[in-house]
């Protein structure tokens, strides 16, 4: 009865993370747009999904998160610019690299809380998982980018000449800082209130 129970919490948690990012996809909550990228705030209930549910629950919030970033590619839920470009190019590519990233990102972020819990407090975990969260994102977004795209027209326009690094350096430029550090504290402080109101699991 007790692993039923859980499983119940666990399901309704995740019921609740996925509300709150289509919530966060289809209102200005979630992104804000700067030129051809946007600033993503969704990468945090994908951390929180990793923190409370572990790698699959991780998984399937940024399965959530990714099919409502390809969404955006036609205009369903706001428009993204290098979306759309890129889904006129190549549709199932464009889904790849707008839904793979997020779920590699989502289950990658559930080892990484584990490894982290084991070691330090829930504050603390949770911090590093929250930055990882939006950092991978980024790494896994621009890679997928560069390895999918790369030899198109479009990107290496971007690219102007740049080499790979320094074309990603320069190209996610703030945008990846401001995430990483809002993502870093906002995880943080979520996933405390939630282990202390035993929604989640606690310090040992």
């Amino acid at each position: 009865m007790k692993n039923k129970s859980l499983t119940v919490k666990e399901f309704v948690i995740l019921g609740l993370l996925a509300a709150i990012l289509l919530l966060m996809a289809y209102t200005p909550l979630g992104y804000l747009n700067i030129g051809p990228l946007a600033i993503t705030f969704n990468v945090i209930p994908v951390a929180i999904a990793a923190i409370a549910l572990g790698p699959v629950g991780g998984a399937i919030a940024g399965g959530v998160f990714g099919l409502t970033s390809f969404l955006q590619c036609i205009g369903v839920g706001g428009t993204s610019a290098m979306g759309a470009v890129l889904f006129g190019i190549n549709p199932v590519l464009a889904f790849i690299q707008r839904f793979v990233p997020r779920v590699l990102d989502g289950f990658l972020l559930g080892y990484i809380y584990r490894f982290m819990h084991k070691r330090q407090r829930v504050y603390v975990a949770s911090a590093v998982t929250g930055f990882f969260s939006a950092f991978l994102n980024t790494l896994f977004f621009m890679s997928s980018l560069i390895l999918l795209f790369g030899n198109t027209e479009y990107v290496q326009g971007l690219m102007g000449g740049k080499n790979v690094i320094l074309f990603i350096c320069t190209f996610v430029g703030i945008n990846a800082v401001f995430e990483m550090i809002s993502s870093t504290i906002l995880t943080a402080v979520i996933a405390t209130a939630l282990s202390k109101a035993r929604l989640i699991g606690g310090d040992r």
